[in-house]
């Protein structure tokens, strides 16, 4: 599918407002014809035949011609706004929902400043189109017509001698159409740059202010706006090269009626009247080609728009729902079936392009047990948690829930069954309760609450001006770090989950606080596996089975007791945090 028919997918659902506006503007056009025609009588049979008689019926056909295009006019542009803002509703909402079922993948190679000129400057490039562009080329195409015709009816040969700047016209319009289209596209790119430069430094004002980089970030977006600067100028240097020949096109056929009309007059060709009634006419020609320049440079920048946008919503995600698999809405329109925590890994590997990031993974969790992940930054650990979620899908291998490839799962209920508490915390713009009840937006403030204390949050949120009701800035700004992972935390037992994942979630915590989340995790239901992923020992040590990664690969894995008793990777870890690890632990490995 070309993006130009994607388009006219939307555009088609308002045919009927289309096919109405274009309608009455072509009445408009047709009306235009009519005031000329009447100044021409009025010169002829008032003014030089002297009957004065039909002077009020023609000045009174004028006004009632002037009103019934202003009324005309109103209705047509109405239509057209009407189709336009349908056109743009539809389509924002289509992009934006496919924005959502994209994956990680898509995310990881776009631009957040890219995404977001998509929604806001392509969109109105093609609303603009479809409420002013359309109609108005085709009414100055259909103006240009009849004058032509009308001039024709006055005198052929007068017609003929203007139809001369038709070829010089047709030409120029080709050559600008061919040169305003690459232009428009570095433009668009040059806005989509600059636009994401400054969204990524308005999210990290912080770490601008924290290094003191204002005058080198200023320095960076001067660069961008220059860019963006020089890509305008360049665009409307094409246009400013073409606008004065399709000026001039048009002042030649005035030229050329005053002094070949003229001299029809003076030969007694046609009349002063007909004379009258092609000056008239003379401003439905030199409007077109005045304005050719500007249509060709709304239509390429319309083009050029939706080709963007399309290029964005084109994109299919390579993590999605197979076809084969269960699926039954709720009332929100999202799977709702209840699994349990049984999960396994054989023989897992994952690969980003030719970097192999996880390999040889294999272990087994029944449902209720507790999981531990340790090991070195970017060994891998958050990577299985990404894969046990499906935000990836394994190179080789299988990750299996309940017995089931995740990938033969309905992706949307295997996402439902976990909560997760993610490294880095975000948070919206809403309330405290807001977002802790974002999973299960329709849970009672009591089970709200209930979360928020598991979660040691509680004592913090009702210290707060407005309690639960506290505004959170954006991203969580106004929060401290351990703040913000309690809120997280709340946020993913609240959703009641099969599955618990925990990435490295007490990292901004006191100890204290700590010990206190994870007696509460001990009281979760059960039948809930629980997946901690951490770099404090205390953190884990309690856990059913302990995974030690480096390199992408488990290396240990055992009990608290028994690794420390392997005297590997897990007891230096301990070493460094806790000092000497204890004689007997020691001994049990030398009796093994």
């Amino acid at each position: 599918m070309t993006p130009i028919k994607w388009f006219y997918g939307f555009l088609k659902k308002y045919q009927k407002l289309m096919i109405g506006g274009l309608f009455l503007t072509t009445v408009i056009a047709a009306l235009s014809i009519v005031n000329p025609y009447i100044s021409g009588i009025m010169v002829d049979e008032v003014i030089q035949a002297g009957n004065y008689d039909l002077l009020p019926k023609l000045i009174a056909c004028l006004v009632g011609i002037t009103l019934l295009n202003c009324v005309l006019r109103f209705l047509y542009q109405l239509m057209f706004e009407t189709a336009s803002q349908g056109v743009l509703y539809d389509m924002r909402s289509t992009v934006y929902k496919k924005l959502l079922e994209e994956d990680f993948n898509f995310y990881n190679k776009k631009r957040t400043g890219d995404l977001m000129s998509r929604q806001t400057g392509d969109m109105d490039a093609v609303r603009y189109f479809v409420a002013y562009v359309i109609y108005a080329v085709y009414q100055n195409v259909l103006l240009f017509i009849f004058a032509l015709v009308m001039i024709f009816t006055v005198s052929p040969k007068l017609a003929l001698c203007m139809l001369v700047v038709l070829p010089f016209t047709a030409i120029s319009t080709f050559k600008q159409s061919k040169e305003v289209k690459p232009a428009f596209q570095r433009n668009r790119n040059c806005f989509s740059s600059l636009n994401a430069f400054v969204q990524e430094n308005i999210s990290g004002n912080r770490v601008v202010k924290a290094f003191a980089k204002e005058e080198y970030e200023k320095g960076k977006f001067q660069i961008e706006n220059d860019r963006f600067r020089d890509a305008q100028i360049k665009g409307s240097r094409v246009w400013m090269k073409y606008v004065p020949i399709f000026e001039i096109l048009a002042y030649a056929l005035t030229v050329i009626l005053m002094l070949y009309g003229g001299y029809m007059v003076i030969q007694g060709e046609v009349t002063m009247g007909d004379l009258v009634k092609v000056n008239g006419y003379l401003w439905m020609l030199n409007a077109p080609l005045r304005m050719a320049g500007w249509w060709v440079n709304d239509i390429q920048n319309f083009v050029t728009s939706v080709e963007k946008i399309y290029a964005t919503y084109s994109e299919e995600p390579k993590v999605r729902t197979p076809r084969f698999a269960w699926n039954h809405a709720d009332t929100f329109g999202y799977p709702h079936e209840k699994i349990r925590g049984q999960v396994e890994f054989k023989d897992v590997a994952y690969s980003d392009g030719d970097e192999d990031i996880i390999k040889d993974i294999n272990f087994s969790v029944e449902a209720g047990q507790t999981v531990g992940i340790i090991g070195s930054t970017g060994s891998g650990k958050s990577t299985l948690m990404n894969l046990l979620c499906r935000f990836y899908d394994a190179t080789s291998g299988q990750v299996l829930v309940n017995g089931t490839d995740v990938r033969d799962m309905n992706l949307y209920n295997l996402r439902d069954n976990i909560g997760m508490a993610m490294q880095d915390v975000f948070l919206f713009s809403d309330t405290i309760e807001g977002n802790i009840a974002y999973g299960r937006p329709d849970c009672s403030f009591e089970q709200v609450k209930k979360a928020a204390i598991m979660a040691d949050a509680n004592h913090f949120i009702n210290a707060m001006p407005d309690g639960y009701d506290t505004i959170v800035g954006e991203r969580g700004m106004g929060l401290s770090g351990g703040q913000k992972q309690r809120i997280s935390l709340a946020r993913a037992l609240l959703k009641d989950p099969s599955i618990l994942i925990l990435d490295d979630t007490t990292s901004a915590v006191d100890m204290e606080t700590e010990s206190y989340i994870q007696k509460q995790l001990k009281s979760i239901k059960e039948g809930c596996t629980v997946f901690i992923i951490a770099y404090r020992i205390s953190s884990i040590k309690d856990a059913d089975l302990i995974l030690v990664m480096d390199g992408g690969r488990i290396i240990e894995r055992g009990t608290h007791s028994e690794l420390l008793a392997k005297d590997g990777y897990y007891a230096k870890a301990f070493h460094n945090q806790y000092g000497e690890i204890p004689q007997e632990l020691l001994q049990k490995k030398h009796i093994a």
